[in-house]
């Protein structure tokens, strides 16, 4: 018997000793051939002789030591065998194993009878074993060799030992690779026991196997070739389940989840293919119980193994939900974790679990319930987890919610729940969970169970009708209800069952023919839930109708994202006639001129797929019916479109003809507005496609000035358009019936037929088509203006109209006999021909120049000659040296300033509209006037703004009158045209305005929201064009931010959003400026905090992040108010801290040191310090805790000090009431000891028994000590006061009368006394209950003080106050002190 073979770790671990005999003697190679060596002749007819013996002897030949070292020798180098020798060792050994199995299943049989050989089946046994190790290792190691070769690219070619050769048979690696792995594969599903015995195989050789196919697992290219990917899920079933190593493989199996995601799939599919295959989930059960045991901040910190993990589960439940379902206990507690991507997968694996719950109609009753009661369950959760914290969990929830939808696994009691859910979503922060919320709703209206319409008022209508019904079968027995048949049921009935496809959307009668449901709708139980199905349809049709006005924000959203979908849904709402679908969908024109080319493309799609058909005729009057409900804003947008379709034909030569047809009414029952929306539709295919209005040019001009125009006033303002955008060789047809024409533009501008409101757009664009069709337009319109004017003021030579409008600027009461709207219409056609004048010129002029290079070039290419032209090129040469080249274009411009400046002229030789300049001017001055006219008002603002922008000096001259009016105009109307011709006046007269930057900047002040609005806009338009520098008042724009109107609000942001793109931001070097000139308008402080937030959030950089640090920390240094120091550290808690900010506001530290004091300022500094440690590194952090320590530290010291300040001046306070109570006290024994006298002498009741020093007192009839009375009741003072004994003067109602004299060291605080001098605010207290202070003398001489009081000056003049409590004994009157002087 041969030696027994034991798996060695590697091929090479076979030519090295064993490690020890406990395992007696094992088969290994002995003397192996060096391969290599060997000649390509030599080499094959080993290679022949080795297979030869394989295939000609029995299969255990393999046990004999001779094939058994050319095995291996022919294996250790299989790299360097050519594929021919490849393809013949790799076939015998795979044959011989493929023989081999099959005799195992034999040797059960062999078993129960005697051997007919003779040789013992023990024996037999242990061959058979021996040969599957060894075949088994083998072919595993060519596998392993022939991988490795072809991952390092080095596979050795053998082509140089000889000529080549044509190979019988060809070398196909990956086919070869495949058999032998599923040959391996079942030799581990066939039944080894007899084999290996009851204890199962040898562990050394499923280990190796194991190893094996995991390191072919992690090769990404092999997992590519379904047949050896099926086998590798097999031998790892097999290895797991059959042979009972699940710990060791589910380890496994994990280690290769977390590091290689493509592997996900496939271990999914091993697992799941294991557990139906043997009917043993444990393999399944251990890694989903290992799973759960995980750690979830394990999952937090790693967090692609995480995904890798979620993925698996998510497929493994859908590939086993049964399985799932039965441990999903286990993984519910990471829904508490903090990694979002554990929490995403848990979600899908509800989302796969309820979907299957559905689907699965097997078993009985009682697990039916018990299934539907675990899907309830996993319901909820889902709709819980719709409000997780992360952004993205709350986003795959609703996409789960989308694909349960599809599946139809949401009932219809739910249905209003999720889309309750789904409508809050569509607010929530995140971009990607409103994406998901829209996307959500679209697959809910898609597949909604309630029918293909969802009116609200249909729903209540029949709602309505069965709750009535429902009532009266109710009120009657079972027996007596009478079947019905009511074919409105199946408005509402259909569709439940089926989801409604977006291709097939029957009709409701089609629904009333074909709807089976309605006979069977007879008993009460039919009833009652067919009006449960009409009230959750109701519902769900009122929650999605409420959604109008957040779609409507989300078309305004800056993600792109938001508003496809946005158009989206608003799309599958319209196609199930939801109420305002519409009406919102018209608010997506704009989106047109949006940059982002996603948005516009939707917006196209969206506009062709609803406005335009297969049927020509309908297209044209959805155009039309949509052109006449647009606004300004919207016809522009759709004018964008129209003519990017008709460019794109898009638009059909057929549905031109049917426009042209409603048109010309030629369908009957057209009416004018219809007729007008035809022509205007045209009008905007012509834009792009200009030939398609020349077809037509009698109906333009018979139907558009005819009498039509006067049921529709707006048609010939339409026909004026249509006209202007005739091309170059219709305006030439044009002529032959030009004076029709004319004439009637002249009418259309001259005479009253038209509305007022109708009549200045008509006007306006009547004046555009005559100077874009007229050959001499400056005649034609100077006899219009002749005729308005005549219109407007009744006269009939232009000296007398001339004298007329001197007059009536002089007098103010004769313009009341002209007719205001007449005058306002004369004001308007002379501005409007004044402008379009200018314009007029500069398009001539730029003809003339193009015909001029034109002319040039056709002359250098004309020349004949080499010489010539070399001459001509040379003395083209010298002319343009000499600048004698330019003198035609410069007389071109010359000639071009001359034409500008004689339409309004200043000098004496006047023109028509010269001559009306100045009466424009003063009339606009007349504001008294003009105020009891507010149109009249409008058009001379107007048409004075408009001759403004003309003439550089006429503009100068009326500057004043323009801002006045701007800022003092009653009517908003007025301000706002005021506002917005400041803006053009900027672009065309920049110098000029620039001294007025400061009122234009004033505008957004304005109490009109109508007002602020243009302001914004004008001064966005210029700013954001460098048209006007950015000045120091842009802080108006920023407080426009928190603008009450929300429309300005989103202006404002809009433009400091587009400054922030500019160069290298300015709003960085604006900041400063802004916060400063913000702390001094008094702002609330949340109005404040949002200003800045939003300005701060727009600076990127962090170098200006940093350098603002620096800016913010040097304001404190100037700075005392309190509020300031607020506004700033508020500011600084708003940036974006990095290492180098954090080490700059550490190093300003004395900057700010004295504001800590102050708690706000205090918190803020916390409020940075907190955000600081997300990022910092650990040496950083130990940084910022010393900071914060010493912050805190400061903080404490400061509080402390100010208690100190605060108990000071309290017990000062004290003090000084209890020396007034004293002294009060004394005054009030000493009071019958004052003596009267002419001197109205006050004498010291102390010292009043030594009467012969009373003699000796002076006199004091105007003398008062200012140290001692600091404060007398109703005193007149003409000197300095000093204060520093005046205290509180409290409980001195009982003072007694003086007659003359007051002892000033008892008086200390009185009210009512009128001092005109300064009073020290260190010691005057308040002067409380001494109201019944008695009238005092002027005449003070007293020294009874029970305070003495001693002044010392300092070197800052601040004088410091010692009190010292003395008792005195006596006092005599020589030493009363005579002071006129007051005591500093």
């Amino acid at each position: 018997m041969a030696p027994q073979f034991v798996f060695p770790s590697t091929l090479r671990d076979l030519e090295r000793d064993p490690d020890g005999d406990d395992e007696g003697e094992s088969l290994r190679p002995q003397d192996p051939i060096a391969v290599t060596s060997l000649r390509p002749a030599d080499l094959e007819e080993f290679v022949k002789g080795t297979s030869f013996d394989l295939s000609d002897k029995e299969l255990f030949c393999i046990e004999e030591q001779d094939v058994f070292n050319n095995i291996y020798s022919l294996v250790r180098d299989f790299t360097c065998l050519p594929p021919a020798l490849k393809f013949n060792l790799v076939e015998a050994l795979r044959s011989n194993l493929s023989v081999l199995l099959p005799n195992i299943d034999s040797l059960s049989r062999a078993s129960m009878s005697p051997a007919p050989d003779g040789i013992p089946i023990i024996d037999r046994i242990a061959s058979h074993r021996n040969a599957l190790k060894i075949y088994s290792f083998f072919l595993l190691s060519i596998v392993l060799t022939e991988e490795s070769s072809a991952d390092r690219g080095a596979g050795a070619k053998v082509t140089a030992h000889g000529r080549k050769k044509n190979h019988v048979y060809a070398w196909n690696w990956e086919a070869q690779r495949g058999r032998i792995m599923n040959l391996v594969a079942t030799s581990l599903e066939v039944d080894l026991t007899l084999l290996f015995g009851p204890g199962g195989a040898d562990e050394r050789y499923l280990s190796f196997v194991s190893k094996c196919t995991l390191v072919l697992i992690e090769n990404q290219n092999m997992l590519k070739d379904e047949e050896t990917r099926n086998a590798l899920s097999r031998i790892i079933g097999a290895i797991a389940t059959k042979h009972q190593r699940i710990s060791q493989t589910s380890a496994s199996v994990l280690h290769l989840i977390h590091k290689f995601d493509f592997t996900v799939a496939h271990l999914a599919e091993a697992v799941a293919a294991a557990e139906k295959k043997f009917g043993d989930g444990s393999l399944a059960i251990c890694l989903i119980r290992e799973i759960g045991r995980t750690d979830p901040k394990d999952y937090a910190r790693d967090g692609a193994g995480a995904d890798n993990v979620g993925r698996f589960l998510v497929e493994l439940a859908d590939r086993s939900p049964k399985l799932m379902s039965t441990n999903l206990g286990v993984l519910l507690p990471h829904f508490g974790g903090e990694s979002y991507k554990i929490r995403n997968s848990l979600v899908g694996v509800l989302g796969k679990l309820a979907a299957k719950a559905c689907k699965d109609d097997d078993g009985n009753s009682s697990t039916h319930s018990m299934r539907l009661r675990s899907k309830q369950a996993m319901l909820e959760i889902l709709i819980e987890r719709c409000r997780d914290v992360s952004a993205y969990t709350r986003s795959r929830v609703l996409q789960v919610w989308a694909e349960l939808c599809e599946q139809n696994a949401i009932s219809i009691g739910l249905w209003n729940e999720v889309a309750s859910v789904a409508s809050g979503r569509l607010e929530d922060k995140s971009a990607i969970v409103r994406k998901s919320a829209l996307q959500l709703l679209i697959t809910m209206l898609q597949h909604n169970p309630f029918g293909p319409q969802l009116r609200t008022s249909m729903f209540e209508a029949t709602l309505e009708k069965y709750k009535e019904k429902l009532q009266g079968m109710e009120s009657q027995s079972p027996e007596e209800c009478e079947p019905e048949n009511d074919h409105s049921l199946g408005e509402v009935i259909v569709g439940q069952d089926d989801s409604i496809s977006d291709s097939c959307l029957p009709s409701s009668q089609d629904q009333k023919d074909q709807d089976p449901m309605v006979a069977d709708i007879t008993n009460l139980e039919q009833i009652r839930a067919l009006v449960a199905s009409l009230e959750s349809g109701l519902r769900f049709s009122t929650c999605i109708t409420s959604l109008m006005p957040i779609l409507i924000q989300l078309l305004a959203s800056s993600s792109s994202t938001d508003v496809e979908n946005a158009i989206l849904l608003l799309m599958r709402c319209r196609q199930f006639q939801v109420e305002g679908s519409g009406a919102a969908l018209r608010k997506m024109l704009p989106l047109v001129f949006s940059q982002d080319r996603s948005i516009y493309e939707a917006v196209e799609s969206a506009f062709i797929a609803i406005y335009t058909g297969r049927i020509p005729t309908e297209t044209a009057i959805s155009l039309i019916n949509l052109n006449n409900d647009c606004s300004i804003g919207d016809l522009a947008a759709l004018e964008s479109l129209v003519s990017s379709l008709v460019s794109k034909g898009e638009v059909s030569s057929s549905t031109i003809s049917a426009l042209w047809d409603y048109f010309c009414f030629n369908i009957s029952g057209m009416r004018p507005i219809q007729c007008r929306g035809a022509l205007s539709i045209l009008c905007m295919a012509a834009k792009s496609s200009p030939s398609i209005l020349g077809t037509h040019l009698q109906d333009i001009v018979d139907i558009g000035f005819g009498r039509w125009a006067k049921e529709e006033p707006l048609l010939a303002r339409t026909a004026c358009v249509a006209l202007h955008r005739l091309c170059e060789e219709d305006k030439v047809k044009l002529l032959s019936i030009g004076s029709r024409v004319f004439a009637a533009l002249q009418s259309l501008v001259t005479s009253l037929s038209l509305p007022e409101k109708i009549w200045y757009g008509a006007a306006d664009k009547a004046i555009s088509a005559i100077y874009a069709l007229h050959p001499a337009p400056e005649i034609f319109a100077a006899e219009i203006a002749k005729k308005s004017l005549n219109s407007a003021f009744s006269a009939s030579r232009m000296d007398d109209v001339t004298n007329r409008v001197e007059l009536e600027t002089q007098n103010g009461s004769s313009v009341s006999a002209v007719s205001a709207t007449k005058l306002g219409r004369f004001l308007f056609v002379i501005s409007h021909i004044a402008l379009n004048h200018l314009v007029y010129i500069e398009t001539s002029v730029k003809k003339i120049q193009k015909q001029k290079q034109k002319n040039d070039k056709s002359q250098t290419t004309n020349e004949e000659g080499q010489a010539d032209a070399s001459k001509n090129s040379e003395a083209q040469g010298i002319n343009a040296e000499l600048g004698l080249g330019a003198t035609v274009d410069i007389a071109i411009e010359s000639l071009a300033e001359r034409a500008e400046r004689e339409i309004i002229s200043s000098s004496c030789e006047k023109n028509l509209i010269g001559y009306c300049g100045p009466f424009l001017s003063k009339l606009c001055r007349n504001l008294t006037l003009l105020q009891k006219f507010p149109e009249l008002h409008a058009s001379a603002m107007l048409a004075l703004c408009r001759l403004m922008i003309l003439d550089a000096e006429f503009c100068e001259e009326n500057l004043q009158i323009l801002f006045t009016v701007a800022e003092t105009a009653p009517s908003e109307i007025v301000r706002s045209n005021c506002t917005i011709a400041l803006g053009d006046l900027v672009v065309r007269f920049p110098n000029l305005l620039e001294p007025w930057t400061e009122h234009i900047y004033a505008r957004l002040s304005d109490q009109s929201a109508s007002v602020r609005k243009n302001a914004v806009l004008v001064i966005s338009h210029l700013i954001l064009n460098d048209m006007m520098k950015v000045k120091g008042y842009i802080n108006e724009m920023a407080v426009r931010v928190e603008d009450e109107d929300e429309r300005i609000s989103s202006l404002a942001k809009l433009f400091f959003h587009e400054l922030s793109k500019k160069g290298s931001n300015p709003i960085y070097n604006l900041l400063p400026d802004i916060l400063s000139r913000l702390c001094n308008q008094h702002l609330k402080e949340e109005t404040f905090h949002s200003i800045m937030q939003f300005l701060i959030g727009s600076i990127k950089k962090d170098k200006q992040m940093e350098a603002l640090v620096d800016k913010l920390c040097n304001r404190f240094a100037g700075v005392n108010d309190v509020r300031q120091w607020q506004y700033i550290s508020y500011c600084l808690s708003q940036l974006t801290f990095t290492e180098k900010g954090l080490k700059k506001l550490i190093d300003n530290f004395k900057m700010f040191e004295h504001a800590l004091s102050e708690d706000s300022v205090m918190n803020h500094f916390r409020t940075v310090i907190a955000k600081c440690k997300k990022f910092a590194k650990p040496d950083l952090k130990v940084c910022i805790e010393e900071f914060e320590e010493k912050v805190s530290k400061v903080h404490e010291e400061k509080k402390e000090q100010e208690a100190t300040m605060r108990n000071a001046e309290a017990h000062k306070q004290r003090m000084g009431s209890l020396d007034t109570f004293l002294v009060t006290k004394e005054a009030g024994q000493g009071d019958g000891n004052i003596v009267e006298g002419e001197a109205s002498e006050v004498i010291d009741p102390s010292v009043g028994s030594n009467a012969e020093d009373k003699d000796n007192m002076p006199e004091c009839s105007d003398n008062i000590d200012p140290s001692l009375d600091s404060n007398a009741e109703e005193k007149e003072c003409g000197d300095n006061i000093d204060p520093s004994v005046d205290s509180n003067a409290e409980d001195r109602e009982n003072m007694p009368e003086c007659s003359d004299d007051i002892d000033p060291s008892v008086d200390s605080n009185a009210e009512g006394e009128e001092c005109s001098d300064n009073i020290d605010p260190l010691v005057h207290s308040n002067a409380e209950d001494v109201e019944n202070t008695p009238e005092s003398s002027i005449n003070i001489c007293s020294e009874r003080s029970q305070t003495a009081s001693t002044f010392t000056e300092s070197e800052d003049n601040s004088a410091e106050v010692q009190s010292a409590r003395t008792l005195r004994k006596g006092s005599s009157r020589s030493n009363v002190k005579k002071i006129t002087d007051p005591v500093l």
